[in-house]
């Protein structure tokens, strides 16, 4: 797998810890080559501990991240094309036709 271009990447400062999924780059160690991995921030009910979970972890072998082994964050794409430019100006609502009866046109 190609890693994005880690220049876009935030500072983990910055990344939420609401439980939103984001995704993160992690760096290179002797466990293996970096890498970029789906996480989201998380605080365990029995020990309290807080960390970055994989969103692919077992629940019975979570695997937890703590932000010295992660060099930054980027949002979730989202699978919705944008369907309008955030540069055209609002359409503005069009009068019925005469063949038009209760908002119907069929």
């Amino acid at each position: 797998m190609t890693l994005p271009d880690l220049s876009k990447f935030a500072p983990m400062s910055t990344a939420p810890r609401d439980g939103t999924l984001v995704l993160v780059a992690l760096h290179a160690s002797e466990q293996g080559p970096a890498e970029v991995d789906a996480v989201r921030w998380a605080k365990s009910a029995r020990s309290g501990e807080e960390g970055w979970v994989a969103n692919d972890s077992d629940p019975f072998a979570r695997v937890v991240y703590a932000d010295p082994e992660l060099s930054g964050w980027l949002p979730l794409p989202t699978q919705l094309p944008k369907l309008r430019s955030a540069n055209l100006p609002p359409r503005e609502p069009r009068e019925p036709g005469p063949d038009e009866a209760d908002g119907s046109s069929i």
